[in-house]
């Protein structure tokens, strides 16, 4: 009788460990993991957000349409505002002109089934990609920002050039914004974009309505900050303007003394510690 219990002693007990194993493996794999592009290194989720609380913008890109980016970037939304830590999320996804329901969203006054006409009259990729995000900013008040210019005026540079516009149109957009596009931004645009224009006309268009895209994103993100100096805003974009050489380029052109940092989701072969450098982006994430 006795050894009977103390084999179900035994037994009882591997089952324990064997359940311990696998609820810390489901921890672990739920924490995603940080490659420190400047040190080289692995580093732990804890450093990372401590490293991000120093900055006033912590870009996050993606691929649009991929669910796992998406929840890479609520991850780090979560555990900014976990600590208290006073954040906004910036999304390219939203024109800035839709700013009053935006607010209401945040403010618990819109519906949710109004607000997803809102969200389809903005971007046109399905809403359960960023639903949870969206959400998650409604729930804890968090302020979303629109970043984006009207989709008429990029799609017009895209395809006549920045020339192309009208007194009316440029009036849309913030002040001095311009678009002088050199080798430099057209290279990085190539390896961004995984394009390979030779300098044509059309390319170059393509590249104005990019950088255009940059700017007016910069100006909105540095003018919330200016009203709102005490926030870190979150910035979900895709990869394109995430990269030092978009978005966070026509930043510190505008001021030297907005700090940020550029995370980036792992893509092997692609970007991954092998192929990005500090120039590209500060983190590399991965599920």
């Amino acid at each position: 009788m006795k050894h009977k219990w103390l084999k179900a002693l035994i037994l009882f007990s591997i089952i324990l460990s064997l359940i311990g194993i696998c609820l810390q493996a489901n921890i672990n794999a739920e924490i995603p993991k940080v490659f420190q592009v400047h040190e080289g290194k692995v580093i732990h989720h804890e450093q990372l957000i401590k490293d991000l609380k120093k900055t006033n913008l912590v870009f996050v890109g993606e691929i649009h349409d991929r669910e796992s980016h998406h929840q890479l970037q609520l991850d780090v939304i979560k555990a900014l505002h976990t600590l208290n830590i006073p954040i906004a999320i910036g999304f390219e996804m939203f024109k800035a002109e839709s700013q009053q329901n935006l607010d209401k969203w945040v403010a618990g006054l819109l519906p949710l089934e109004n607000f997803i006409d809102v969200y389809y009259k903005n971007w046109r990729l399905p809403w359960p990609l960023y639903k949870d995000i969206l959400l998650y900013a409604r729930d804890n008040k968090i302020p979303v920002i629109g970043l984006n210019l009207p989709p008429e005026i990029s799609k017009k540079v895209a395809s006549s050039g920045f020339s192309s516009l009208t007194k009316e149109e440029l009036g849309k957009l913030p002040t001095e914004t311009g678009c002088a596009v050199d080798e430099k931004y057209m290279r990085f645009i190539r390896r961004a974009y995984s394009m390979h224009g030779h300098g044509n006309k059309q390319f170059l268009h393509f590249c104005e309505a990019q950088l255009l895209w940059d700017q007016v994103m910069a100006r909105n993100l540095a003018a919330f900050l200016k009203k709102n100096p005490d926030k870190i805003i979150v910035v979900i974009t895709g990869n394109g303007h995430a990269w030092k050489r978009g978005i966070p380029e026509q930043i510190r052109a505008l001021s030297g003394e907005i700090r940020y940092k550029v995370i980036l989701p792992e893509i092997p072969g692609y970007i991954d510690p092998q192929n990005i450098t500090i120039e590209d982006a500060d983190y590399i994430l991965s599920g």
